[in-house]
């Protein structure tokens, strides 16, 4: 969730830690902030700011940017997502200890902090901040103490990893030493930490983005890893002390684009992006509605795995979550094998059945998720197959699952998943047409229809993106509720409870998303006037009884919005529809099964317009972070 660099090299050290700290504001944050070691070395010079990158780069002063000969310099740098303490500027990152001698910086939950701040209390330790991390700084600079006393030189990677042991927790680390100043030392537990290897320098970051401008190698630790990084090398041991040799791969993407494109928001960018998100998703894997999916090599050892299966089970969080439901749906009528859907955080803390007829989907858009990362390793362990749908190849997930399918939405920045839903719900669909044809579930003939119109539908997106202006009214007509319902029916069930997050995330709107079939069974409790009803309606065998539903909601003097899916020209509506709606979003219509793949993008343009008009940080919404590493 927060974002961490280091640099360890003879450039200007400030500039590289901004501009890593820089790639990472899409994950989310709430302040920022940087540590180095001056010229003399005998000193860290701190700058931390709550709020934007921009306030941090504002204090700064200006011949920090200035080149400053050709000595090696160190510096740490840091985004915070808040946990322990609020956003302020006291709370940022880095925390140094308290004699000065460690700086560091700390993405991920300290479980036992409370117990460390005791115990460190009692030994005359003085706490600047609220956070669990002035802990491990406090913690570290005792030992070495501890240390120093016992010997006069010490091994400070040992140091660190004995001291590690009193820590419960997941962590990601990047840790500065004045005694050590040619040095940097990471560790990694249960959240991602990479080394950028170059020449002659060293870039640490929580995701290989930050470091691919400065280097083109990287070490990928796992958990439970802790490194030294000097100009000797990299010394790498578990928290066990097992040395081990670090394997160096060739950094697969570049360095990451961040570009509005003339838009005034990431969010809408993405938005509209989609169309080309859908057919690259489908390239390569649907050629046309004659070919066979594309998948899976014949080779690949899931293969044998995927068609014997006897159930799957889909796990996610959030979006994701939501983007598995579907899945079930669409997976379930074609392929006709049993599909659980289950939110991750909840699967690893009970007994889930699981054995080897199970193949268990894990949906991360970050590969990085912590409560879908634990629940696919407890899959594992229980002799599951797992196969991991992620738009980071490169990430944890991918080098510990089975198989990988890449969603292929590209870079996405703002906070709130858009493209990246639509691109795990494609993948999602690929993944039951294969399904289908390999076991016989589906004729020829339906077969052909479903890919035929998988490959038309960017056209049908672009034509529905082609004129937003009566979905940007009712963002003004609407943007002052405080409550609001979304209701759909069948497979565009999940589009409803996605409408109702996005909407949440981004405008801070209490929203809420139902089955038309559950709103008599409690929701119906809460309307009247002054609540907006936003229906999905598709024509297919709900059509009908989605319809009644929305007249019920009528009935009870609710404001109730369509989001009608018709291929005929809004005038020839019938008068019922008419008398039910207030308002109507005519969407291009599509075979039901496909249609979530147009429906959610009204939604999502309702989310964005409505935070826009209630003038909401729309890429960057309070609370929220991108990948979110803590449980």
């Amino acid at each position: 969730m927060c974002g961490i660099v280091g640099y360890l090299g003879k450039r200007t050290v400030v500039p590289v830690l901004i501009d890593g700290l820089r790639y990472l504001e899409y994950r989310g944050y709430d302040s920022a902030g940087i540590a180095f070691l001056q010229n003399d070395q005998q000193a860290f010079a701190v700058y931390k700011k709550s709020g934007k990158l921009s306030n941090l780069e504002a204090i700064l002063p200006p011949n920090v940017f200035e080149p400053n000969g050709h000595q090696l310099h160190v510096g740490i740098g840091h985004i915070r997502w808040a946990t322990h303490g609020a956003p302020t500027d006291l709370n940022a990152h880095p925390h140094l200890g308290a004699q000065g001698d460690i700086a560091l910086v700390h993405n991920g939950i300290i479980e036992n902090y409370g117990e460390i701040r005791q115990q460190l209390t009692a030994q005359g330790y003085v706490f600047q901040s609220q956070t669990d991390t002035e802990c491990v700084a406090h913690l570290l600079e005792s030992a070495m103490a501890q240390a120093l006393g016992a010997a006069p030189e010490i091994d400070f990677l040992e140091t660190i990893r004995r001291a590690f042991s009193q820590l419960r927790g997941a962590y990601a680390l990047t840790i500065a030493n004045r005694k050590f100043p040619d040095r940097l030392y990471v560790v990694r537990n249960h959240a991602p930490l990479v080394i950028g290897v170059g020449d002659q320098e060293y870039m640490v970051a929580s995701d290989s983005v930050a470091v691919s401008s400065v280097v083109d190698r990287v070490v990928y630790l796992k958990d439970r890893e802790i490194a030294e990084i000097s100009p000797q090398g990299i010394r790498l041991m578990t928290l066990d002390g097992v040395l081990l040799e670090p394997r160096v791969d060739v950094l697969q993407s570049g360095p990451l684009l961040i570009d509005k494109k003339g838009f005034k928001h990431f969010m809408l960018k993405e938005i509209y992006e989609q169309p080309d998100v859908l057919r690259n998703s489908l390239s390569g894997r649907l050629l046309s509605a004659d070919h066979p999916v594309q998948l899976f090599d014949e080779s690949d050892s899931v293969m044998e795995r995927l068609l014997t299966a006897k159930r799957l089970l889909i796990i996610g969080c959030g979006t994701s979550y939501n983007a598995g439901l579907v899945g079930k749906y669409f997976i379930e009528e074609v392929a006709r094998i049993p599909v659980q859907v289950e939110a991750a955080g909840e699967f690893r803390y009970r007994k889930p059945v699981l054995d080897a007829d199970t193949l268990v989907v894990a949906i991360s858009q970050s590969g990085e998720t912590a409560d879908t990362l634990e629940a696919i390793r407890l899959a594992q362990l229980q002799g599951a197959a797992t196969l991991v749908l992620t738009n980071r190849e490169d990430s944890t997930m991918a080098r510990e699952t089975d198989a990988v399918l890449s969603v292929r939405a590209g870079v996405e920045v703002s906070v709130c998943a858009t493209k990246s839903f639509l691109a795990q719900v494609v993948v999602l669909y690929l993944l039951g047409l294969f399904l289908a044809e390999r076991r016989q579930t589906l004729s020829p003939e339906a077969l052909t229809e479903l890919k035929s119109g998988l490959v038309r539908l960017p056209i049908a997106l672009e034509a529905l993106l082609s004129d937003t202006e009566p979905i940007q009214a009712l963002a003004k007509k609407y943007g002052h509720a405080r409550d609001v319902l979304f209701i759909a029916r069948g497979v565009n069930y999940p589009v409803a409870l996605e409408g109702a997050l996005k909407l949440k995330e981004i405008s801070y709107i209490h929203a809420e998303g139902y089955s038309g079939s559950e709103l008599k069974h409690g929701p119906i409790a809460m309307l009247d006037e002054s609540i907006p009803v936003v229906s999905v309606l598709v024509p297919g065998p709900v059509f009908d009884k989605m319809l009644s539903n929305c007249q019920e909601a009528k009935a009870r003097e609710a404001r109730v919005i369509g989001i009608i899916a018709s291929n005929a020209p809004p005038e020839s509506l019938s008068e019922e529809i008419r008398q039910v709606f207030e308002d109507v979003v005519i969407i291009p219509a599509v075979e039901e099964l496909l249609s979530p793949l147009l429906t959610t993008v009204p939604l999502q343009l309702v989310a964005y317009y409505m935070a826009e008009y209630l003038g909401k940080d729309v890429d960057q919404p309070r609370n929220l972070a991108k990948s979110v590493t803590v449980e």
